[in-house]
């Protein structure tokens, strides 16, 4: 009888499982589930740690964006208490410039006195002036005498108020005009002073009863009437300005040639177109006591009237919405700037480049704000002519150089300057 010997992996008719073999472990279904169970539990663990990390970096970034907003604060912070210190620097240089101004104001005038052929020293000078005041006596002779009061201190005077009230009717006409390159001298108002003048010398206008100053100031009115006529027909804009104080310039500058060239003599036509280059030479203790009340007197009205200067700086319609009655307040400035320059020019000449150029340095130093600018605008344009005017009178001697073609020989590259400071 044949045996049959089954497969240990056989399945049996009677079971669909196969036997455990021996030595094998037999997998069950809830082993599997228990596994599965695990994993959703692993699982459900690291969305949890997922959810923290979440969490943990939402309040990082809460943490950061705190930090971020304390930083511009800080930042804020910062740029005020920079802004703090630019404001304080440039009240700290202002008030620098005005304590020191006057006194090198008062050393210009004390050491251009002692420049020149005669032998003299400051206390030459100071003994000269305290003799002269009752105060003192001077060991110098009569003619060193009346070198320092007759001719040098006069002179030096002169041209240091003669330079304040240039600079002055710069930076008036400039902040009335809203245009940087306005001056007496470019809108005209000199040489129409100028030509007033010598129709008062040459002609004889007015047969003796007109004085040369009034002269100038009529002529310095009509000038400037014409600038204004001729700009407001233009289109009234800063450029057109301008040009029309070119053509009006060029206009009196003929009228005054045609003049001097048909009704002077020759010792006279070289005296007056000597004089209208700038020259300060025949200065007189009148006329520093004449140019002294106008131009001081024009400056204490236009620190009076600084809130307006500083209103028209931003336009005529601004300067009405702060109240300022536009019409009647340039109309004064105006006329005040005409009656400085026409005693000016009628005392020195036609000087240039002063009024253009020193505002600007000012406005560099002590800024935009006139109540400030105007007097260190004066103490510079003082301190600039008085030592333009002795080096004119010395650098060529025995001969003498009109202060005017001085000024612009030192005045063109100033203002080049000027500009390129600007520009950086």
């Amino acid at each position: 009888m044949t045996s049959h010997t089954r497969n240990p992996i056989q399945p049996s008719r009677h079971s669909g499982r196969p036997k455990r073999q021996p030595g094998r472990p037999t997998w069950r279904g809830r082993d599997g589930s228990g596994d599965a169970g695990d994993g959703s539990g692993d699982a459900g663990d690291v969305s949890a740690d997922a959810g923290d990390a979440s969490g943990d970096a939402g309040d990082h970034s809460g943490d950061v964006r705190a930090i971020s907003g304390d930083a511009g604060d800080h930042s804020a912070d910062v740029r005020a208490a920079s802004a703090d210190a630019g404001d304080a620097s440039a009240i700290g240089v202002a008030g620098v410039v005005l304590i020191l101004a006057p006194l090198v104001v008062l050393a210009s005038v004390a050491g251009a006195i002692t420049v020149g052929p005669s032998d003299l020293s400051v206390a030459d000078v100071y003994g000269v002036v305290a003799d002269r005041a009752g105060l003192g006596s001077s060991d110098l002779t009569l003619l060193q005498q009346s070198i320092v009061w007759d001719l040098r201190l006069p002179r030096t005077l002169l041209a240091g108020i003669c330079g304040a009230g240039l600079a002055i009717c710069g930076v008036i006409l400039q902040s009335l005009l809203r245009n940087p390159l306005a001056d007496p001298f470019v809108l005209g108002i000199s040489s129409g002073a100028s030509t007033g003048a010598v129709s008062i010398v040459v002609l004889g206008v007015g047969a003796g009863t007109i004085g040369l100053s009034t002269g100038a100031f009529a002529g310095a009115l009509v000038s400037f009437a014409l600038v204004l006529l001729l700009a407001s027909l233009a289109g009234g804009t800063t450029d057109r300005l301008v040009l029309a104080g070119i053509a009006a310039t060029q206009l009196f500058s003929a009228l005054t040639s045609f003049i001097v060239f048909t009704a002077a003599d020759a010792e006279q036509t070289r005296g007056v177109l000597f004089w209208l280059l700038g020259s300060l030479s025949s200065a007189s203790w009148t006329d520093v006591l004449v140019c002294g009340v106008i131009v001081l007197g024009g400056l204490l009205c236009c620190v009076a009237g600084a809130g307006w200067l500083d209103a028209f700086a931003f336009g005529n319609d601004a300067a009405a919405s702060l109240g300022v009655d536009v019409g009647r307040i340039r109309a004064v400035l105006l006329v005040l700037t005409a009656l400085m320059t026409a005693v000016i020019v009628s005392t020195s000449g036609a000087i240039g480049f002063v009024g253009l150029v020193l505002p600007h340095l000012a406005r560099a130093l002590v800024g935009p704000g006139h109540r400030l600018l105007l007097p260190a605008t004066a103490l510079l344009g003082a301190i600039f002519l008085i030592w333009v005017d002795t080096a004119a009178r010395t650098v060529i001697d025995p001969e003498e150089l009109p202060v005017g073609v001085a000024t612009a020989l030192v005045g063109v590259p100033a203002f080049a300057l000027v500009l390129m400071r600007a520009r950086r």
